[in-house]
């Protein structure tokens, strides 16, 4: 099925299981394609939460950075950062550095953040042989569907993160902060309402306080917004996590999730939000050349396993205070 966009100027696929799609004729110049269909491409993920351009034929960073510059005003600089990106320019970044064969879960980009970017844009420049799918799922209609006892707690409570920053493993303090100097990344946590713990070997601790459901901050909806399941210890596979134990102590992970109250969250409700997020999952493999643009507050993504080379860059884009998305708890660092 397809229809015309509200901007009149492309026509929109819309099959179920997958985003809606558009087909782009760029004729050899992508960033020409993509600033006269910004509008329409950026009023059909208000309309529909994401959208796959296909066809743009991208295959390198200074060509995918242009594109990304035509879409948005202005791309941010990624903080506090989960796991390490290169950057290729600025705001044009990698994938996150995660096991091909590991699932990235389905996740709002930097939800413990207190700024966090409006918009997600990917471009692939090299397709996996198997598997890799960036799949979206709509968080309004996430939350609908999980019991609303546990959503209710949510609310009063919001989510508590924790990390453990060490050279080893994620990303280090100068890639989570921008830098290792301890007076600014001090500065940084209390601006930022995170609890901060130097430790005798020089890692670093923290803890931050977030709502867990926020309103859209255009459209007022009510959405599942966090990563409570991905950073959470029982998303990584057994071993992963046996090792990790082992080696950094319970207490010592370098990401963990819990309840807002500092409760800890059970496996089964790990497991139980992982599977309302797979019951409405939209999927489309990668195509070499494909941009994909998404509404990091409407939409969750994933990225998930695959086999193969793949290269997808990234952007952030349109900031978003947590303040204007009607937060559910205070911003405090419990």
């Amino acid at each position: 099925m397809s229809f015309k966009s509200t901007a009149l100027l492309v026509d929109v696929e819309l099959n179920s299981g997958a985003p809606p799609r558009v087909r782009a004729q760029a004729a050899g110049d992508a960033p020409a394609w993509a600033a006269e269909h910004r509008d329409a491409l950026r009023a059909v993920v208000a309309e529909h939460g994401s959208v796959l351009v296909r066809g743009l034929g991208l295959r390198d960073a200074v060509e995918t950075g242009a594109v990304f510059s035509k879409l948005a005003s202005g791309l941010m600089t990624e903080r506090e950062a989960f796991a390490p990106r290169q950057a290729y320019s600025d705001g044009v970044y990698s994938s996150s550095k995660w096991p091909p064969n590991q699932p990235m879960c389905m996740h709002h980009e930097l939800s413990y953040t207190l700024e966090f970017p409006g918009l997600m844009m990917f471009a692939c420049l090299s397709a996996p042989t198997d598997g890799g799918a960036t799949a979206v799922a709509d968080s309004p209609t996430v939350l609908d569907a999980l019991p609303t006892e546990l959503t209710k707690r949510f609310e009063r409570e919001g989510w508590l993160l924790t990390r453990s920053y060490n050279d080893e493993i994620g990303a280090s303090i100068a890639e989570a902060f921008g830098t290792d100097d301890r007076g600014a990344v001090e500065r940084y946590c209390h601006t930022n309402a995170i609890a901060f713990e130097w430790q005798p070997n020089g890692g670093l601790r923290t803890r931050q306080r977030r709502s867990a459901v926020v309103r859209h901050p255009v459209t007022g909806r009510r959405c599942w917004f966090n990563q409570i399941a991905f950073l959470n210890e029982w998303t990584l596979a057994p071993e992963v996590h046996e090792y990790l134990v082992d080696v950094y102590g319970a207490d010592g992970l370098p990401f963990n999730t819990r309840f807002g109250n500092g409760d800890p969250i059970g496996e089964d409700v790990v497991q139980l939000l992982n599977s309302v997020y797979e019951a409405n999952t939209a999927r489309e493999p990668w195509q070499t050349g494909d941009l994909m643009l998404v509404d990091n507050v409407r939409t969750a993504h994933s990225r998930e396993p695959f086999d193969g080379p793949r290269e997808v860059l990234v952007a952030m884009a349109e900031p978003v205070r947590l303040a204007d998305c009607s937060p559910t708890v205070e911003v405090t660092t419990r």
